[in-house]
């Protein structure tokens, strides 16, 4: 008797895009070595850790956090709680574990593994926005300082100023993260 897991759809896709998006994949499983093997090689993951305990998947997790990769886990059974918590971003499905979804940092209520790319892109954007925003209230507000300092601007068209700077950056933050129709 042979048994094997059926792969969601959109999984190779979802693997694609990851990597695409600059993240590299790694199968971490508790799946015996031919059949882990069997699945990342149909999705297009090179590097498998089969026959895990739960332990195996933390160790890994720390010594890539340790080497100073961040590390996003991906899963959605009991054994897969420690790694969910330990990792610097936990991901589950909603039809995942009760424990899982309650220690997993992002649940993708979907159902579609598609999502984690979405969540990746919208995280992305999101920082860009947040970095983008420091610097022009860093730069705009400095040069505000030092045109009062000057004396090139009067207190209170720094104080305008300021305040301008400080309501387009909350404006430009308010802004969806994602392009239209993602």
């Amino acid at each position: 008797i042979a048994l094997s897991d059926t792969l969601r759809p959109d999984v190779a896709d979802v693997i694609t895009a990851v990597r695409e998006a600059g993240a590299e994949p790694v199968l971490l499983t508790g799946d015996h070595r031919n059949a882990a093997e069997t699945i990342a090689a149909e999705v297009g993951i090179s590097e498998c850790k089969y026959e895990c305990l739960p332990e195996d998947k933390l160790k890994w997790i720390d010594e890539s956090q340790a080497a100073g990769l961040p590390v996003c886990m991906i899963g959605d059974g009991i054994n897969d709680s420690p790694a969910l918590s330990s990792a610097d971003v936990g991901v589950t499905l909603r039809d995942g574990a009760d424990l899982a979804r309650e220690v997993a940092d992002v649940v993708l209520m979907g159902g579609s593994l598609r999502e984690l790319v979405t969540a990746l892109e919208l995280g992305r954007g999101t920082m860009r926005r947040i970095h983008f925003n420091f610097m022009a209230t860093m730069v705009l507000n400095s040069a505000f300082l030092f045109g009062g300092l000057a004396g090139l601007l009067q207190p209170g068209v720094s104080a305008v100023l300021h305040n301008l700077t400080t309501l387009g950056v909350s404006l430009n933050a308010m802004r969806p993260a994602l392009p239209r129709g993602k």
